[in-house]
């Protein structure tokens, strides 16, 4: 899969908005999105979240993980583990790009998170070379990885 095709998919995740519109039930082939009232807290894919936010029709809520104290966890657990540690979701870096480089004004804190995220991607593709280079250094026939994530090729903007 190549960059395109993870984002595709990483819009798709479902995210909370904060609308500043009425608008009944929308029902969609993917599923039934709404009621949309001022102020209410409302799930839609973040594709929808990002062009409701472009039109100024909402706020954008971060995800429970985009904080700098969950950041900071996941990034010191992943530099301690020797190996891949789960992150909080499949899409994390792909979420991160996409919300701060569209609602970062929404994200408090977004060049921390955008640093947090930065070095735990670091680390894991350090990681990711080192089992690599030992796996052909010792002439493996198998491996096994666990908690590895789809890992985009674009970082978030900086």
């Amino acid at each position: 899969m190549d960059a395109s095709e993870v984002e595709f998919l990483a819009e798709k995740e479902l995210v909370t908005v904060i609308p500043n519109f009425s608008l009944d039930k929308v029902y969609l082939i993917g599923g039934d999105l709404g009621p949309f009232n001022p102020g209410l807290p409302v799930q839609v894919p973040l594709w929808l979240a990002i062009n409701l936010k472009q039109r100024q029709k909402c706020r954008i809520v971060p995800p429970e993980w985009m904080d700098v104290e969950k950041l900071e966890e996941i990034r010191d657990n992943e530099r301690r583990e020797d190996t891949f540690t789960p992150m909080p979701n499949p899409h994390y870096m792909e979420l991160t790009k996409l919300l701060l480089n569209h609602a970062s004004d929404n994200i408090p804190k977004a060049d921390e998170i955008r640093t947090l995220v930065k070095d735990t991607w670091d680390t894991r593709i350090a990681k990711l070379r080192l089992s690599a280079d030992s796996f052909v250094r010792e002439q493996e026939a198998h491996a096994k990885l666990t908690a590895v994530t789809r890992l985009s090729s674009r970082l978030p903007a900086g």
